[in-house]
């Protein structure tokens, strides 16, 4: 390739790379047109319990409650002037939402949001509260997305991309900006939550090319590591599903133009389960007492885990906590795993024999320790199984228990990892059906929406006997129930192709232990 000659004045003009035009975006970005500085606050009970200097960069406290309006303003305010006559649209079924549409109303501009039928009202009503038209489509948002491709095609309407775009990740860049100047020297490590990797890669530019020995760490859930498979083999990973939990970040693929970025500037990637998001909401709550949403809480997940795989002492740990559009029927889902997640309680399968005394007996094995739940009905007369929560210090202090139990004569299994026992089994402990026959177990997905459940059980029909169901509503986008059908033996082929055009996503069970011990 030539080289670029000198122009009129003799000065030889420089190619920018990548990142130096990122750079360059976010110290021009426009956000402070609509968004605040939020402040880096101290975390003092993280800080006096994991024995490092922890920091919160509240994203929380922008006008939309999320970081989203930082790069969805900047795109939009810098479109041409014939741009912005023609609108602009965008699908999403939360945060990136609420950004384009108040960025839109800021402007005085028409805004389109195509959403899945699944979003939360709360979501809804905040883009329709800020002028935007909303347009409902689909139960997923592949389907939501479809239509908006459709829309742009047949109206002009100028796409807004939620994370793959130069500008959009230029605005999220400008916290990184923030962070260093707010945090009084050098931090040791700054994490950040990554969804379509939109937030790190303009966070990670930044750092990097001011503060190279600052780590930038991102974290996902295990159920949408997207980030994490694509950096392990160098090429953006489609995930064939994704959890819904921290519905903030549940993307099935990285961005192109975000990967790149993020292959030049991201430390790490760590992954974090469910139960310790719940755990660092509730840590969050108890020095800020304000309430993230899950995906706002996962920099605190991944900073916890962090500390305890590294064992830093005195560092300075900053966690990007980037929104708090919580659903609030969501609370009661928080609130049972949040101990569970802290390691601050373990959950048992344990047999004891079956006679008067034998509960007493067991409560005196486990010494003082606090049981905080005990699930048991009568189901033979031998022996009982019980399903026990007992307040822990740690996961070594749950096995350590356990291993006592057992020593003592006890068959005990630890279930705080077993969804089905968290979710479905504790709910329905005592559940023996001893004229079932032929049993098999199964888990099912399907959109919360109005009419929803009767619309599955319509698909189910009447095909097989059920002879074990249960749901429950968790405030999620998804409803999860746990089914068993009465299948013979020569019908389990019909069964398996009955499973695979019912269209709900589906996990047989058949060889859960909690199932086996509480339900078969």
């Amino acid at each position: 390739m030539t080289p670029p000659g000198p122009d009129a004045y003799g000065i030889v003009p420089v190619k920018l790379t990548m990142l130096d035009q990122l750079l360059r975006e976010i110290l021009s970005s426009r956000v402070y047109d609509v968004a605040k500085e939020t402040p880096l606050d101290s975390a003092a009970k993280l800080t006096s319990r994991l024995g490092n200097i922890v920091s919160l960069k509240r994203e929380d406290l922008q006008p939309i409650f999320s970081f989203k309006v930082r790069g969805a303003y900047n795109k939009i305010a810098q479109l041409s002037s014939e741009e912005q006559a023609k609108g602009v649209i965008t699908a999403s079924a939360g945060n990136h939402a609420q950004g384009v549409a108040f960025a839109a109303k800021r402007l005085g501009i028409r805004a389109v949001i195509v959403m899945p039928q699944t979003t939360p009202a709360i979501k809804v009503d905040a883009v329709v509260e800020m002028g935007a038209e909303v347009i409902l489509e689909g139960d997923t948002f592949a389907e939501a997305k479809e239509r908006c491709d459709a829309l742009v095609t047949e109206t002009g309407l100028i796409f807004v991309h939620p994370f793959d775009d130069p500008l959009v990740v230029a605005g999220q860049g400008t916290i990184g900006d923030e962070i260093l100047r707010q945090s009084k020297g050098k931090p040791h490590a700054v994490f950040v939550p990554i969804g379509g990797g939109g937030l790190i890669a303009g966070i990670g530019a930044y750092i990097k090319a001011v503060q190279p020995d600052v780590r930038v760490i991102g974290v996902e859930p295990f159920e949408a590591d997207a980030m994490f498979q694509s950096m392990a083999v160098g090429k953006r990973v489609s995930l064939e599903s994704v959890g819904i939990f921290a519905d903030g970040v549940a993307v099935r693929e990285v961005g192109e133009y975000t990967m790149s970025v993020a292959q030049a500037t991201v430390d790490e990637v760590i992954r974090v389960s469910n139960d310790e998001i719940c755990a660092a909401l509730k840590d969050i709550f108890d020095d800020t007492r304000s309430i993230m949403e899950p995906a706002g809480a996962l920099s605190v997940a991944g900073l916890k885990s962090y500390v305890a795989r590294e064992e830093p002492r005195g560092e300075h740990l900053i966690a990007v906590l980037s929104g708090a559009n919580m659903n609030f029927d969501r609370l009661r889902f928080v609130a049972e795993r949040a101990e569970l997640g802290e390691s601050r309680e373990a959950v048992f399968a344990v047999t004891i024999p079956e006679r008067a005394g034998a509960f007493r007996d067991f409560c005196a094995s486990i010494g003082r320790r606090v049981i905080t739940e005990f699930n048991y009905r009568l189901s033979s007369r031998a022996e009982a199984h019980i399903f026990v929560g007992v307040a822990t210090q740690s996961k070594t202090d749950a096995q350590d228990l356990a291993e006592q139990l057992n020593r003592k004569g006890y068959e005990a299994v630890d279930l705080s990892n077993n969804e089905i026992a968290k979710l479905h089994v504790r709910h329905m402990v005592g559940g023996r059906a001893p004229d079932v026959t032929n049993e098999t177990l199964c888990r099912f997905e399907f959109p919360e929406r109005p009419g929803a459940l009767m619309q599955f059980l319509d698909r189910l029909g009447g095909r097989w006997n059920i002879s074990l169901f249960h749901y429950r509503n968790h405030g999620a986008d998804f409803g999860r129930v746990l089914v068993a059908f009465e299948v013979p033996e020569s019908e389990r082929d019909e069964f398996a192709a009955f499973l695979k055009i019912l269209g709900y996503p589906h996990h047989p069970e058949p060889d859960n232990k909690a199932y086996s011990l509480f339900l078969s």
